[in-house]
């Protein structure tokens, strides 16, 4: 995607960024809202609308100073509000109330693999604008992909520290739950250190790999 200027970039990347983060955080409220909480129902929050869940600067800015900058992009939408207590089994739930969230980035890939395979049609017929949306399924695949191996690691506050919470006795995870701000600074360190990186790439490149395996794109 380098070959692209910054107004392709943001027509290839807008869509997939938007809907990866939004919806996200639509599969929360959705599962806690089956498992007893209505907050998110109650705000409005369960929609694919990405009016209901962006946020200016995780959302647009830092996704724009990103796609401008560099070759990688990522971003957030305002968090979901989800009641623990109202939970029927507030442990039990919230893990799997978090783990949605990743959950639905998978099945985003898969659809955006999808799509992928779809454009190489186009790209046989119109190539602009076939190249163009095979751009954007790459860019689908890529931050969905991205989004659900980075929220799995047991770090607060990423989805993957409140399914780790579950199996916790009571007095560990309450200091655990409280390390927000910590494992915030600790996923920035690893990031601006590469380490990050080169623990999630090698995983990211195996996945894409047996997913395009699977769906014939390998």
């Amino acid at each position: 995607m380098e070959k692209l200027n910054l107004i392709e970039k943001i027509l290839v990347w807008a869509l997939p960024v938007i809907f990866a983060i939004t919806i996200h955080e639509a599969a929360h409220g959705f599962v806690a809202n089956k498992l007893g909480d209505d907050t998110a129902k109650r705000l409005g929050r369960i929609t694919a609308n990405p009016l209901k869940h962006i946020e200016l600067v995780g959302t647009i800015i830092v996704p724009l100073i990103l796609l401008a900058t560099t070759n990688f992009i990522f971003g957030w939408a305002k968090p979901v509000p989800v009641d623990m207590r109202k939970l029927r089994k507030p442990k039990k739930h919230m893990a799997i109330v978090a783990i949605a969230g990743p959950l639905s980035n998978g099945l985003m890939a898969v659809f955006w693999i999808l799509f992928l395979k779809l454009s190489l049609w186009f790209v046989q017929n119109d190539y602009a604008i076939g190249m163009l949306l095979a751009y954007m399924g790459q860019a689908g695949i890529v931050v969905n992909l991205i989004l659900m191996i980075l929220n799995l690691f047991p770090i607060p506050p990423l989805d993957g520290s409140k399914v780790l919470s579950a199996f916790l006795p009571d007095k560990l995870d309450k200091y655990y739950s409280q390390a927000s701000l910590l494992g915030l600074m600790i996923v920035i360190a690893l990031a601006a250190t590469g380490v990050l990186g080169e623990i999630m790439f090698p995983i990211f490149d195996w996945m894409r790999y047996y997913l395009f395996l699977i769906f014939g794109l390998a």
